[in-house]
């Protein structure tokens, strides 16, 4: 049970180093978050399942805490990141910008108070 646990766990860091990776190489600000939303969860999901038998009940609780909670708040942290950018940064990779209607840009006034 052991040997099993820790070739589950080492399966999750090999994920989180390759979602790393994915941060470095990644050239636009949208793919790079892109890659660590999804392989922090899924890291953290696999080396959980690996870590809870050695770790008992409390700390198999623990980490089902831990893993609901960055389920639940990663999403909306990634969409507001990439909101954020998409509002800060020049964006001329996308062809199709289905917000530029709807967001102002810096620079541009748009008649909204602030």
């Amino acid at each position: 049970m052991t040997a099993a646990a820790e070739v589950v766990m080492l399966v999750g860091a090999i994920i989180a180093v390759l979602g790393g990776i994915g941060l470095v190489r990644f050239s636009t600000p949208f793919a790079r978050i892109q890659t660590a939303g999804k392989a922090s969860p899924i890291s953290l999901l696999v080396t959980s399942v690996g870590a809870a038998p050695l770790l008992g009940w409390a700390g198999a609780g623990y980490l089902a805490i831990a893993a609901t909670a960055m389920i639940l708040t990663l999403p909306v942290v990634a969409h507001l990141l990439l909101r954020a950018v998409h509002r800060t940064e020049r964006i001329d990779h996308l062809t199709i910008d289905d917000l530029a209607a709807d967001e102002p840009r810096p620079g541009k006034p748009d008649g909204r108070a602030r």
